[in-house]
């Protein structure tokens, strides 16, 4: 993997085997083949936020071979859609909340000529956006139809089974034991989503390097106090 353009830093955590699949297994198995085979392809990924979009994204660059690139656009409004000169001759192009730039003509314009850069080049192209391709609010309906011409996949939500097996995951990945019984506990007590338990699980690793403790639920407890009062 060689990551060009600008250089963004990926999460060291973001890679397929740190991705709980559950009923996305699909989803994943196509995004790996997307990221390693080489031919003209495009995969549109879209679910709320929290469900791992920009996760498997990083995972398709980190694991991908040849040149390519990750930019996230969920803060398009201070970025240039000069930034996307040159991509379209990579290999492996993945480009984050792609939706955030619907309605800016400078910035469809510049797509649609990177999708085709792209294609012609035998590259491979991956979106995630909120919405469906076609409610994502593109004006430019040339770009809309190529972003919806490959597969359209939907990142299904997870149940607190799905949660504690990804937050279990996040947490054995980080070389820590998290028991059923003290992953249950973070569910009760934390928003019932994937950032906010990943969250916690970092602050509670950095606190339980700190004290050479395990993630016992009295512990866990003792974070979360200290958390909720740093807050206030």
């Amino acid at each position: 993997m060689r990551q060009l353009a600008l250089e963004l830093k990926l999460a060291d955590f973001a890679l397929f085997s740190t991705y709980y699949a559950g009923e996305n297994a699909a989803v994943v198995a196509a995004l790996k083949a997307a990221a390693t085979e080489p031919g003209p392809q495009v995969h549109w990924l879209w679910g709320t936020p929290g469900s791992g979009r920009s996760h498997l994204l990083q995972a398709a660059v980190a694991a991908a071979d040849g040149r390519c690139a990750w930019l996230p656009l969920a803060d398009a409004a201070t970025l240039s859609p000069d930034l996307l000169e040159g991509m379209g001759a990579l290999d492996l192009l993945c480009v984050d909340d792609v939706d955030a730039v619907a309605g800016d003509a400078d910035w469809e314009r510049q797509l649609f000529r990177v999708f085709e850069e792209l294609k012609s080049g035998q590259g491979r192209l991956i979106v995630s956006a909120s919405s469906a391709p076609t409610e994502a609010g593109f004006t430019l309906r040339d770009l809309q139809s190529r972003l919806a011409s490959g597969p359209v996949w939907r990142l299904q939500p997870g149940n607190d089974e799905d949660l504690l097996a990804a937050l279990q995951l996040r947490a054995e990945w980080r070389g820590l034991e998290l028991s059923d019984k003290a992953g249950a506990f973070l569910l009760k007590r934390v928003r019932r989503s994937t950032a906010a338990l990943f969250d916690l699980l970092d602050v509670a690793d950095k606190a339980a390097l700190e004290a050479q403790r395990k993630l016992t639920i009295p512990f866990l407890r003792t974070v979360l106090e200290t958390a909720e009062s740093g807050a206030e």
